[in-house]
């Protein structure tokens, strides 16, 4: 897995779109944050799963999956070691990720269209 396979992943959920936060890329649905890129450096990439499903990766894949540090971790988001992560369990990751904050934020993607790369890039590269 690399960054831009990551990213890749990101940007094709409907309504998706790259922004950049602490000078690290960010994905985005409905304004909120499901993922990122670049934290703690630029082998990982971030999800935000919840609890359970975080340890769910864990264990299924714990070169690949762990807490981020602090509360954050405590509360589901989760680093994804880019090198060790298998392709299918970083779609996965990024999908639930998404559907979290789809669904935290009452948000509808029925109508939502993935959004164009170039438009939703960040400046920011990793």
């Amino acid at each position: 897995m690399t960054a831009d396979k990551f990213r890749m992943l990101a940007l094709a959920l409907a309504g998706a779109v790259e922004s950049e936060h602490m000078s690290h890329p960010d994905f985005r649905v409905g304004g909120k944050v499901f993922a990122s890129l670049g934290y703690p450096d630029g082998t990982w990439g971030m999800v935000k799963l919840t609890p359970e499903q975080q340890r769910a990766f864990v264990k299924q894949a714990p070169q690949t999956f762990k807490p981020c540090n602090g509360a954050w971790g405590v509360r589901g988001c989760t680093n994804v070691h880019l090198e060790s992560a298998k392709m299918q369990d970083a779609k996965a990751a990024v999908q639930m990720a998404f559907q979290n904050v789809v669904d935290k934020a009452g948000l509808k993607t029925g109508s939502m269209r993935p959004v164009k790369q170039k438009r939703a890039r960040s400046k920011v590269r990793v």
